[in-house]
């Protein structure tokens, strides 16, 4: 039995160009810091050109619309369209047309968004994890939650994706302390804490709990993040220039794309983040302060 599992978790990436632009046509949003106007549901972006692509995709922060940035499908964009029309001669209709040809297609991408976030973490967990168990209870949750997100159209409009994400919370929450318990020494525990605006520059929070914890505006500049718990963290406006995530667990890039972060902040090798390539400034990244 190897020691580890490789899982790339590929299919769990968004790709927009098999997609139909479902999150640029189905959601509503209103006017505010995340989105410069307001849209109605089943209404296309105004940003939204004729070919289904974004007018400002490479300005969309300074444009007003950080909120598009930060949103990730998981995958279940192209494979919602694959579900609902992949044997539509043509392919998918155009935006606007969307939802009179396919009412329920928000139900099968929200439905497919939710277990492809589970899927996320579960392949995370699975691929950490020893041989045991522990991971093989992952692996036979993992296969479930497959098994419900490759049903067709109506049985996914059905899914109880809360019963899903109920059933992986405890698991994850094993594999989490089993994963922190390999890193030395004592382990600072935040859970579910308002850490908002708190200044922990420099701060040393390698194999911290901070599942669910506030970190809101947080300045997290050079903090010593690695394989730190940090499933369902509200990172938005968190300050994590030159912070090292390496091997943080549970993250995904809509955490990350909702934080401050430039060239300096380590990442680990399959995320990634709006502002990764960003040139740092002066010493807004340095430790010191």
């Amino acid at each position: 039995m190897p020691e580890r599992v490789v899982r790339s978790r590929e299919h769990l990436r968004a790709d927009c160009t098999r997609c139909a632009a479902l999150c640029c046509v189905l959601p509503a949003f209103s006017a505010s810091a995340d989105f410069a106007v307001d849209k109605p549901a089943g209404t296309p972006c105004p940003n939204l050109r004729a070919d289904a692509r974004c007018g400002i995709h490479d300005r969309l922060v300074p444009s007003g619309f950080p909120g598009c940035v930060a949103f990730d499908c998981f995958g279940a964009g192209q494979r919602a369209v694959q579900v609902v029309f992949g044997q539509r001669p043509g392919g998918p209709p155009a935006p606007a047309e969307l939802l009179s040809e396919a009412p329920d297609l928000p139900g099968v991408l929200a439905a497919l968004r939710g277990l492809h976030e589970v899927l996320w973490h579960l392949e995370e967990a699975e691929s950490l994890l020893r041989p045991g168990v522990l991971r093989d209870q992952v692996a036979d949750l993992r296969v479930r939650v497959e098994g419900l997100a490759g049903a067709g159209r109506s049985e996914l409009s059905a899914v109880d994706v809360g019963e899903q994400r109920r059933a992986a919370g405890p698991v994850l929450e094993h594999a989490s302390r089993a994963l922190r318990a390999e890193v030395p020494g004592r382990t600072a525990r935040h859970r579910g804490a308002d850490l908002s605006g708190l200044r922990w520059r420099g701060a040393r929070l390698r194999g911290a709990d901070l599942r669910g914890a506030l970190l809101l505006g947080a300045d997290l500049r050079g903090a010593d993040l690695r394989r730190a718990d940090l499933l369902g963290a509200d990172l938005r406006g968190a300050d994590v220039r030159g912070a090292d995530l390496t091997g943080a667990l549970f993250l995904t890039r809509t955490q990350l794309d909702a934080a401050r972060g430039d060239a300096t902040t380590r990442l680990g090798g399959h995320l990634t983040a709006h502002w990764a390539h960003r040139v740092p400034r002066g010493d807004a990244a340095g430790h010191k302060g």
